[in-house]
Protein backbone atom coordinates (compact mmCIF):
# COMPACT_ATOMS: atom_id res chain seq x y z
CA UNK A 1 0.00 0.00 0.00
CA UNK A 2 2.68 2.29 0.36
CA UNK A 3 5.38 4.46 -1.87
CA UNK A 4 3.53 6.88 -4.87
CA UNK A 5 1.54 4.72 -6.62
CA UNK A 6 0.70 1.97 -3.92
CA UNK A 7 -1.24 -0.49 -4.92
CA UNK A 8 -1.68 0.79 -8.63
CA UNK A 9 2.23 -0.33 -9.61
CA UNK A 10 2.54 -3.44 -6.53
CA UNK A 11 -0.17 -5.18 -8.20
CA UNK A 12 1.25 -5.06 -11.58
CA UNK A 13 4.82 -5.75 -10.49
CA UNK A 14 3.46 -8.75 -8.66
CA UNK A 15 1.69 -10.38 -11.53
CA UNK A 16 4.99 -9.73 -14.09
CA UNK A 17 7.34 -10.89 -11.51
CA UNK A 18 5.21 -14.11 -11.49
CA UNK A 19 5.10 -14.63 -15.12
CA UNK A 20 8.87 -14.72 -15.25
CA UNK A 21 9.40 -16.66 -12.09
CA UNK A 22 7.69 -20.08 -11.90
CA UNK A 23 8.20 -21.80 -8.80
CA UNK A 24 7.70 -18.33 -6.58
CA UNK A 25 4.57 -17.36 -4.42
CA UNK A 26 4.11 -14.24 -3.41
CA UNK A 27 1.63 -12.23 -0.56
CA UNK A 28 0.04 -9.15 -1.20
CA UNK A 29 -0.17 -7.45 2.00
CA UNK A 30 -2.85 -4.74 2.14
CA UNK A 31 -6.77 -4.07 2.01
CA UNK A 32 -8.02 -7.03 0.50
CA UNK A 33 -11.11 -5.31 -1.26
CA UNK A 34 -8.66 -2.76 -2.90
CA UNK A 35 -6.18 -5.48 -3.91
CA UNK A 36 -8.71 -7.98 -5.34
CA UNK A 37 -9.90 -5.26 -7.44
CA UNK A 38 -7.11 -4.74 -9.01
CA UNK A 39 -5.79 -8.17 -9.62
CA UNK A 40 -9.19 -8.96 -11.70
CA UNK A 41 -8.67 -12.70 -12.81
CA UNK A 42 -5.35 -13.68 -12.49
CA UNK A 43 -4.28 -16.77 -14.22
CA UNK A 44 -1.35 -17.60 -10.91
CA UNK A 45 -4.05 -19.50 -8.57
CA UNK A 46 -2.70 -20.44 -5.36
CA UNK A 47 0.93 -18.80 -6.08
CA UNK A 48 -0.52 -15.25 -5.19
CA UNK A 49 -2.49 -14.42 -2.03
CA UNK A 50 -4.11 -11.82 -0.05
CA UNK A 51 -3.26 -11.03 3.53
CA UNK A 52 -5.35 -8.18 4.74
CA UNK A 53 -4.19 -5.52 6.65
CA UNK A 54 -6.99 -2.71 7.58
CA UNK A 55 -3.58 0.25 7.77
CA UNK A 56 -1.21 2.07 6.15
CA UNK A 57 1.65 4.26 7.05
CA UNK A 58 1.89 7.63 5.14
CA UNK A 59 4.93 8.74 3.33
CA UNK A 60 5.64 11.59 5.76
CA UNK A 61 4.50 9.69 9.09
CA UNK A 62 7.33 9.77 11.84
CA UNK A 63 8.75 6.03 12.30
CA UNK A 64 7.79 6.05 16.21
CA UNK A 65 3.93 6.84 15.26
CA UNK A 66 3.98 3.99 12.79
CA UNK A 67 5.25 1.92 15.24
CA UNK A 68 3.22 2.52 17.75
CA UNK A 69 -0.15 3.03 16.46
CA UNK A 70 -0.21 1.33 12.86
CA UNK A 71 0.04 -2.54 14.26
CA UNK A 72 -2.48 -3.31 11.22
CA UNK A 73 -0.28 -1.31 8.54
CA UNK A 74 0.54 -3.37 5.44
CA UNK A 75 4.26 -3.00 6.42
CA UNK A 76 4.15 -4.03 9.90
CA UNK A 77 1.73 -7.23 8.68
CA UNK A 78 4.00 -7.98 6.08
CA UNK A 79 7.38 -7.97 8.22
CA UNK A 80 5.12 -10.17 11.19
CA UNK A 81 4.54 -12.72 7.86
CA UNK A 82 8.65 -12.75 8.01
CA UNK A 83 9.10 -13.30 11.58
CA UNK A 84 6.80 -15.97 11.36
CA UNK A 85 8.65 -17.82 8.66
CA UNK A 86 5.35 -17.57 6.60
CA UNK A 87 6.54 -15.07 4.45
CA UNK A 88 10.73 -15.74 3.05
CA UNK A 89 11.43 -11.50 2.48
CA UNK A 90 9.65 -8.28 2.64
CA UNK A 91 9.37 -5.81 -0.11
CA UNK A 92 7.88 -2.44 0.38
CA UNK A 93 7.95 0.75 -1.47
CA UNK A 94 6.47 2.38 2.02
CA UNK A 95 8.41 5.05 4.25
CA UNK A 96 12.04 4.17 4.44
CA UNK A 97 12.05 5.64 8.43
CA UNK A 98 9.20 3.37 9.65
CA UNK A 99 10.20 0.21 7.20
CA UNK A 100 13.49 0.21 9.36
CA UNK A 101 12.33 0.86 12.20
CA UNK A 102 9.66 -1.71 12.48
CA UNK A 103 11.98 -4.23 10.38
CA UNK A 104 14.52 -3.59 13.45
CA UNK A 105 11.75 -3.85 16.08
CA UNK A 106 10.06 -7.03 15.26
CA UNK A 107 12.76 -8.93 13.13
CA UNK A 108 16.19 -8.11 15.75
CA UNK A 109 19.45 -7.81 14.72
CA UNK A 110 21.88 -10.70 13.77
CA UNK A 111 24.33 -11.80 16.23
CA UNK A 112 27.64 -9.73 16.46
CA UNK A 113 26.13 -7.12 14.47
CA UNK A 114 25.02 -3.40 16.07
CA UNK A 115 23.01 -1.58 13.12
CA UNK A 116 21.17 -2.20 10.30
CA UNK A 117 22.98 -1.08 7.11
CA UNK A 118 20.78 -0.36 3.09
CA UNK A 119 22.48 -1.34 0.52
CA UNK A 120 21.90 -1.52 -3.43
CA UNK A 121 23.79 -1.50 -6.89
CA UNK A 122 24.27 1.80 -8.71
CA UNK A 123 25.97 2.05 -12.13
CA UNK A 124 29.42 2.08 -12.91
CA UNK A 125 31.80 2.38 -16.21
CA UNK A 126 32.45 -1.59 -15.72
CA UNK A 127 29.52 -2.74 -14.68
CA UNK A 128 27.77 -1.51 -11.21
CA UNK A 129 28.54 -1.10 -7.76
CA UNK A 130 27.23 -1.71 -4.51
CA UNK A 131 27.07 0.84 -1.95
CA UNK A 132 26.17 1.39 1.81
CA UNK A 133 25.09 2.28 3.99
CA UNK A 134 22.69 5.09 2.06
CA UNK A 135 20.88 6.23 4.95
CA UNK A 136 20.00 3.87 8.01
CA UNK A 137 23.22 5.02 10.57
CA UNK A 138 24.40 8.81 10.30
CA UNK A 139 26.72 8.59 12.94
CA UNK A 140 29.13 5.50 12.72
CA UNK A 141 32.25 4.28 14.87
CA UNK A 142 35.04 2.28 13.12
CA UNK A 143 33.59 -1.02 14.09
CA UNK A 144 30.42 -0.17 12.16
CA UNK A 145 31.53 0.32 9.47
CA UNK A 146 33.86 -2.83 9.26
CA UNK A 147 30.73 -4.68 10.32
CA UNK A 148 29.11 -2.91 6.87
CA UNK A 149 32.15 -4.10 4.31
CA UNK A 150 31.62 -7.91 5.90
CA UNK A 151 28.00 -7.11 5.24
CA UNK A 152 28.20 -5.80 2.26
CA UNK A 153 30.76 -8.29 1.04
CA UNK A 154 28.21 -11.30 1.49
CA UNK A 155 25.40 -9.81 0.14
CA UNK A 156 27.37 -9.00 -3.02
CA UNK A 157 28.76 -12.79 -3.66
CA UNK A 158 25.45 -14.01 -2.94
CA UNK A 159 23.45 -11.89 -5.02
CA UNK A 160 25.73 -10.49 -7.63
CA UNK A 161 27.89 -13.54 -7.80
CA UNK A 162 30.89 -12.08 -7.05
CA UNK A 163 33.69 -14.11 -5.60
CA UNK A 164 35.57 -12.25 -2.99
CA UNK A 165 34.13 -8.77 -3.79
CA UNK A 166 36.55 -5.86 -3.76
CA UNK A 167 35.76 -3.33 -1.19
CA UNK A 168 36.77 0.15 -0.88
CA UNK A 169 36.11 2.53 2.18
CA UNK A 170 34.50 6.29 1.02
CA UNK A 171 36.51 8.94 2.23
CA UNK A 172 37.88 12.57 0.45
CA UNK A 173 41.56 11.52 -0.81
CA UNK A 174 43.32 8.31 -0.99
CA UNK A 175 46.19 9.71 1.21
CA UNK A 176 46.81 7.77 4.38
CA UNK A 177 46.55 11.01 6.46
CA UNK A 178 43.23 11.84 5.14
CA UNK A 179 39.78 11.11 6.49
CA UNK A 180 38.02 11.57 10.23
CA UNK A 181 39.01 9.46 13.25
CA UNK A 182 35.82 6.99 12.31
CA UNK A 183 37.42 6.46 8.35
CA UNK A 184 40.78 6.12 9.86
CA UNK A 185 40.43 3.53 12.16
CA UNK A 186 37.99 1.35 9.57
CA UNK A 187 40.84 1.66 7.13
CA UNK A 188 43.19 0.23 9.75
CA UNK A 189 40.42 -2.91 10.73
CA UNK A 190 39.96 -3.75 6.84
CA UNK A 191 43.88 -3.37 6.24
CA UNK A 192 44.50 -5.86 8.63
CA UNK A 193 41.26 -8.31 7.80
CA UNK A 194 40.56 -10.86 5.55
CA UNK A 195 38.27 -8.91 3.24
CA UNK A 196 39.42 -8.53 -0.20
CA UNK A 197 39.90 -4.69 0.79
CA UNK A 198 41.86 -2.16 -1.82
CA UNK A 199 41.86 1.17 -0.29
CA UNK A 200 40.23 4.70 0.04
CA UNK A 201 38.11 5.19 -2.87
CA UNK A 202 36.93 8.72 -3.67
CA UNK A 203 33.05 10.09 -5.18
CA UNK A 204 34.37 9.60 -8.67
CA UNK A 205 35.52 5.94 -7.92
CA UNK A 206 31.53 4.80 -7.19
CA UNK A 207 31.09 5.29 -11.15
CA UNK A 208 34.38 4.69 -12.21
CA UNK A 209 34.03 1.08 -11.13
CA UNK A 210 37.09 -0.97 -10.07
CA UNK A 211 34.92 -1.99 -6.50
CA UNK A 212 32.59 -3.93 -5.78
CA UNK A 213 31.53 -2.98 -2.59
CA UNK A 214 31.69 1.15 -1.44
CA UNK A 215 31.32 1.56 2.32
CA UNK A 216 30.53 4.94 4.16
CA UNK A 217 28.57 5.92 7.08
CA UNK A 218 24.64 6.79 5.96
CA UNK A 219 24.93 10.57 6.06
CA UNK A 220 27.63 11.20 2.97
CA UNK A 221 26.34 7.52 1.10
CA UNK A 222 22.70 9.38 1.38
CA UNK A 223 24.05 12.59 -0.12
CA UNK A 224 26.29 10.72 -2.54
CA UNK A 225 23.21 9.15 -3.76
CA UNK A 226 20.67 11.76 -4.22
CA UNK A 227 23.79 14.47 -5.64
CA UNK A 228 24.32 11.64 -7.95
CA UNK A 229 20.03 11.42 -8.78
CA UNK A 230 20.23 15.18 -8.99
CA UNK A 231 23.37 14.88 -11.70
CA UNK A 232 21.62 12.42 -13.95
CA UNK A 233 18.47 14.83 -13.93
CA UNK A 234 20.69 17.45 -14.84
CA UNK A 235 21.93 15.81 -17.99
CA UNK A 236 18.82 14.43 -19.14
CA UNK A 237 16.96 17.77 -18.88
CA UNK A 238 19.81 19.43 -20.65
CA UNK A 239 20.11 17.07 -23.35
CA UNK A 240 16.40 17.04 -24.18
CA UNK A 241 16.77 20.45 -24.04
CA UNK A 242 19.69 20.93 -26.73
CA UNK A 243 18.11 18.52 -28.72
CA UNK A 244 14.48 20.46 -28.82
CA UNK A 245 16.12 23.63 -30.07
CA UNK A 246 15.89 23.80 -33.30
CA UNK A 247 15.16 21.53 -36.33
CA UNK A 248 18.85 20.68 -36.95
CA UNK A 249 19.17 19.81 -33.29
CA UNK A 250 16.20 17.84 -33.73
CA UNK A 251 17.49 15.92 -36.67
CA UNK A 252 20.68 15.41 -35.12
CA UNK A 253 18.56 13.52 -32.23
CA UNK A 254 16.76 11.33 -34.32
CA UNK A 255 20.27 10.30 -35.88
CA UNK A 256 21.58 10.31 -31.83
CA UNK A 257 18.30 7.96 -31.28
CA UNK A 258 20.20 4.41 -30.78
CA UNK A 259 22.51 5.50 -28.95
CA UNK A 260 20.52 7.94 -26.60
CA UNK A 261 18.27 4.57 -26.28
CA UNK A 262 21.42 2.34 -25.43
CA UNK A 263 22.46 4.80 -23.06
CA UNK A 264 19.31 4.83 -20.60
CA UNK A 265 19.04 1.37 -20.73
CA UNK A 266 22.45 1.01 -19.00
CA UNK A 267 21.94 3.89 -16.86
CA UNK A 268 17.89 3.13 -16.49
CA UNK A 269 17.76 3.51 -12.26
CA UNK A 270 14.34 1.05 -12.68
CA UNK A 271 17.00 -1.56 -13.41
CA UNK A 272 18.98 -0.89 -10.17
CA UNK A 273 15.79 -0.75 -8.01
CA UNK A 274 15.39 -2.39 -4.53
CA UNK A 275 17.67 -1.28 -1.46
CA UNK A 276 18.19 -4.42 1.37
CA UNK A 277 18.07 -3.46 4.70
CA UNK A 278 21.25 -5.66 5.67
CA UNK A 279 22.23 -6.87 9.32
CA UNK A 280 19.10 -8.37 10.07
CA UNK A 281 17.12 -11.72 11.50
CA UNK A 282 14.95 -11.79 7.54
CA UNK A 283 15.63 -10.02 4.40
CA UNK A 284 13.79 -6.67 4.08
CA UNK A 285 14.11 -5.37 0.20
CA UNK A 286 13.07 -1.44 0.04
CA UNK A 287 12.02 -0.13 -3.05
CA UNK A 288 12.26 3.43 -4.63
CA UNK A 289 8.78 5.25 -3.62
CA UNK A 290 8.02 6.35 -7.20
CA UNK A 291 8.78 2.85 -8.72
CA UNK A 292 7.17 2.19 -11.75
CA UNK A 293 6.20 -1.75 -12.29
CA UNK A 294 9.67 -2.70 -14.10
CA UNK A 295 11.02 -1.13 -11.15
CA UNK A 296 9.55 -2.70 -8.27
CA UNK A 297 9.34 -6.12 -10.10
CA UNK A 298 13.50 -5.56 -9.81
CA UNK A 299 13.20 -5.05 -5.96
CA UNK A 300 11.33 -8.23 -5.78
CA UNK A 301 13.86 -10.28 -7.89
CA UNK A 302 16.35 -9.14 -5.16
CA UNK A 303 14.71 -10.12 -2.39
CA UNK A 304 14.12 -13.49 -4.40
CA UNK A 305 17.95 -14.39 -4.93
CA UNK A 306 18.57 -13.26 -1.08
CA UNK A 307 16.67 -15.95 0.01
CA UNK A 308 17.76 -18.49 -2.15
CA UNK A 309 21.10 -17.32 -1.41
CA UNK A 310 20.00 -17.40 2.55
CA UNK A 311 21.89 -13.80 2.94
CA UNK A 312 21.28 -13.35 6.70
CA UNK A 313 22.57 -16.54 7.47
CA UNK A 314 25.75 -16.14 5.89
CA UNK A 315 26.52 -12.92 7.04
CA UNK A 316 26.08 -13.95 10.61
CA UNK A 317 28.32 -16.58 9.95
CA UNK A 318 30.95 -14.41 8.38
CA UNK A 319 30.82 -11.61 11.23
CA UNK A 320 30.89 -14.55 13.73
CA UNK A 321 34.28 -15.65 11.78
CA UNK A 322 35.78 -12.39 11.64
CA UNK A 323 34.79 -11.82 15.43
CA UNK A 324 36.79 -15.15 16.51
CA UNK A 325 39.87 -13.84 14.08
CA UNK A 326 39.44 -10.98 16.42
CA UNK A 327 38.93 -9.05 13.30
CA UNK A 328 36.14 -6.54 15.01
CA UNK A 329 36.33 -5.01 18.31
Amino acid sequence: MGGDFGADVVVPAALEFLKQDKETNLILVGREELLREKLGSHPFGDRLKIHHASETVSMDELPSRALRNKKDSSMRVAIDLVKSGEADACVSAGNTGALMATSRFVLKMLPNIDRPAIITALPSIQGQTYMLDLGANVDCTASHLFQFAVMGSEQVAAVAEISNPRIGLLNIGQEEIKGNEQVKGAHELLANSSLNYVGYVEGDDIYKGGTDVIVSDGFVGNIALKSSEGVAKMISHFMKEGFQRNLLTKLAGLIALPVLHGLRRRIDPRRYNGASLLGLKGIVVKSHGSADKLAFANAIAIAHKEVLADVPIRIAEQVKAHLEKREIA
